[in-house]
């Protein structure tokens, strides 16, 4: 189960942080995200695939053990 979750939460993750930047082919720029909230953003992104790479790794463990 932990391995699931751990998976899950790595590719959201990735996700989040691939769609960071709100893109719109500067058709909707008044509508893009600034610098800083894609930055925001990102390290949002980023924390959740570190959470994930880090019950991954614990899940891997303890099956080791």
């Amino acid at each position: 189960m932990k391995t699931a979750i751990g998976g899950t939460l790595v590719i959201v993750g990735l996700m989040i942080m691939a769609g960071s930047a709100g893109d719109c082919d500067g058709r909707c720029m008044e509508q893009a995200n600034t610098m800083g909230e894609m930055m925001i953003i990102m390290m949002i992104g980023l924390a959740t695939s570190a959470i994930g790479a880090v019950a991954l790794l614990s899940a891997a463990d303890r099956e080791e053990a």
